[in-house]
């Protein structure tokens, strides 16, 4: 798989589209690592921290991104509840921790587009990535990702796909062996467009996050 900086749309099989007309994967590649962020993301993260206050936490589901992704997670059989979208399990770090801690240069670029602009993004080894990305629904016999260790689906639960096998489950965990580990020297990263999710903002997030891996 080449670097593509441009947002690229995945498929979408029919029968998920059929149920989710407005759904929508976005994704991007290209040439990066994983290692310590430099001072100036390790800045960037302190900056969101401090703007980001308790009050914020607690009435950003009711802001129109927020709120989309979890009446998404209620359609698909998840309560935002009890399994929190991924804003407001940043949120809950933040408040937790008193600061968006600093982790290494990919899990600080995954945080800061995802607190700036309220749209979740995930990242994967581009390659063991194998043709164009979508989602689908798991059949009978899918496991997630090609490692031996790869573990069985539930048949029936949304999933992101390549041309070989499932590669995450949506809002879930990513495949073994599939994620982006110290040797990555190139990344997919994919974003999820829910109904009531403008198209720019998926966008935005997608060049936030590039842009932070770019800037080291």
């Amino acid at each position: 798989m080449t670097e593509d900086l441009e947002p690229r749309a995945g498929w979408i099989a029919d029968e998920v589209r059929e149920e989710f007309p407005e759904l929508a994967l976005l994704w991007v590649s290209l040439e990066a690592s994983a290692g310590r962020s430099s001072k100036g993301v390790r800045q960037r993260l302190k900056g969101l921290s401090d703007r980001f206050r308790g009050s914020h936490a607690v009435t950003m589901r009711q802001a129109p991104i927020p709120w989309a992704y979890r009446v998404f997670y209620r359609h698909i059989g998840l309560d935002p509840d009890a399994d929190r979208t991924p804003g407001e399990a940043a949120a809950v770090e933040r408040l937790v921790h008193g600061a968006f801690r600093s982790e290494n240069l990919l899990d600080d670029a995954l945080t800061i587009a995802l607190v700036e602009t309220g749209v979740p993004i995930w990242a994967l080894d581009a390659e063991r990535v194998e043709g164009d990305l979508g989602v689908r629904l798991a059949g009978e016999r899918d496991r997630l990702g090609r490692d031996p260790a790869a573990p069985p689906l539930m048949p029936g639960r949304l999933v992101v796909a390549d041309e070989r096998s499932a590669l995450a489950v949506l809002f879930g965990d990513l495949a073994p062996g599939h994620g982006v580990t110290r040797d990555t020297r190139r990344m997919v990263l994919i974003s999820l467009q829910v109904a009531g999710v403008p198209s720019i903002h998926v966008d935005e997030a997608l060049h936030t996050c590039v842009e932070v891996l770019r800037s080291g």
